[in-house]
């Protein structure tokens, strides 16, 4: 292995000191009510979606003063920047109105088919069936329609900490696996998918079922869990029972859903589909409510940091995945995706020459099975968190308390990956 130059080195330290920001951030929350004076600095600080921004402007700093700005643009040149946009784009249309609502009412349609407690139905198909819908929708857009209702529905309701805590952790990590029954839904799928000749059938059987199971038993396992919170609930809201928007306009946005869907490896395309979009919200304010247009330009800040600084840490990434056998590999990509993106780390993967059909799997399915771990694991993870902090007391998740949240649904993920058949 080639001995890594000096701004790898130093990006490695930068990468390291912005996952531990990312661990800290709720202790800069904490300082703003502290001291009001800076409050507006320690907010800054304690925004999630900001740390990976802030710290690779920090590496772009150095490398100018190190190697100078032709080379330095050079790099970000080299940068693929669609996922930051495309993550930013479809998290703003499928949060509108006429999708939320025409979602909800979907899925209130399926809980209702549950002979259970509707509360309880409802919950339980949040949790299964909208991660299993990112497999058509991609795992954005089901990570911002299921955090929306369960914001909506369940959090702020004088709901325990704890239950705030373990839906978001069965949330993130159902998403990150239940959107392996296609080849583009989950970022690391998607990121390999062409290279290593993965297509619908192949990802179905070989990911998808398995997924599939696990997600059933997460979202099972939190509903029984939280049984007696779902059953405190008042009525189910009346607001969420009846679709208002008129149908044609449901039908557009739905449109433009899937066309930015489609074309979702093509910027310029999907970029000028939601100019179109903008457009259209703004002709029909009538049936919108605010576009979250903050929250996912933040999100995108956050993810293209990510780009920034993860394109620099190969030189340690790849010799230590090819060094791994199959199952060292299953979960080691388990644990290293819960401090670098899952998608970056199938990416470098995939750029080991001569892998197995074994490693293919292993580097696979441990990416998607930790990707829930942390905010900064999965790509949908910031859209999910950007939603559902406000809800969280001093307005801010724990990572602490994310990691342990998504600890048990995680080993359910691995024992599907490793222990069913096929």
């Amino acid at each position: 292995m080639e001995s890594p130059s000096t701004i790898e080195i130093v990006s490695f330290a930068i990468f390291a000191a912005a996952v531990a920001h990312t661990f800290s951030t709720r202790a800069f929350e904490h300082l703003a009510h502290l001291y009001p004076r800076h409050a507006g600095l320690w907010h800054l600080l304690g925004e999630v979606e900001v740390v990976f921004g802030f710290w690779a402007m920090v590496l772009i700093v150095l490398m100018v003063t190190q190697t100078g700005t032709a080379e330095t643009l050079v790099y970000l040149e080299s940068r693929n920047f669609t996922e930051p946009a495309f993550v930013f784009v479809i998290m703003v249309i499928a949060a509108s109105r006429p999708v939320i609502d025409f979602a909800a009412t979907v899925l209130q349609a399926v809980a209702r088919l549950l002979p259970v407690e509707r509360h309880i139905a409802y919950y339980f198909t949040l949790l299964s069936v909208a991660p299993l819908l990112g497999s058509f929708i991609t795992e954005p857009a089901a990570m911002t329609l299921a955090a929306l209702l369960l914001r909506q529905t369940y959090f702020g309701r004088n709901m325990p900490s704890s239950f705030m805590y373990a839906t978001t952790g069965v949330l993130f990590v159902n998403i990150s696996i239940g959107g392996t029954l296609t080849p583009y839904a989950a970022p690391p799928i998607l990121m390999v998918a062409e290279r290593w000749g993965f297509d619908i059938a192949f990802t179905l059987t070989t990911f998808g079922w398995k997924a599939a199971v696990a997600v059933v038993v997460n979202a099972a396992g939190a509903t029984l869990l939280f049984r007696s919170c779902l059953l405190g609930l008042p009525s189910f809201p009346a607001a969420l029972a009846r679709l208002e928007v008129p149908a044609p306009v449901i039908l557009i946005h739905l449109l433009f859903l899937a066309g930015v869907v489609i074309f979702n490896h093509h910027l310029v395309v999907f970029m000028a589909l939601f100019l179109f979009f903008l457009g259209f919200t703004e002709a029909y304010k009538q049936h919108q409510t605010q576009l979250i247009l903050r929250q996912g330009l933040l999100v995108g800040f956050f993810l293209a940091g990510l780009v920034v600084i993860g394109g620099q840490q190969k030189w340690w990434l790849q010799p230590l995945m090819s060094d791994m056998n199959s199952g060292t590999l299953f979960v080691g990509a388990t644990l290293l995706t819960a401090v670098t993106d899952n998608a970056a780390l199938t990416y470098l993967g995939s750029l080991v020459d001569g892998v197995s059909d074994e490693f293919k799997y292993a580097m696979v399915a441990g990416a998607v099975t930790g990707g829930g771990l942390t905010v900064i694991a999965n790509a949908p993870n910031p859209a999910g968190f950007a939603i559902l902090k406000d809800s969280f007391e001093e307005g801010s998740i724990s990572a602490a308390g994310l990691a342990a949240a998504a600890a048990a649904p995680t080993l359910v993920a691995a024992a599907a990956f490793q222990l069913l058949p096929g």
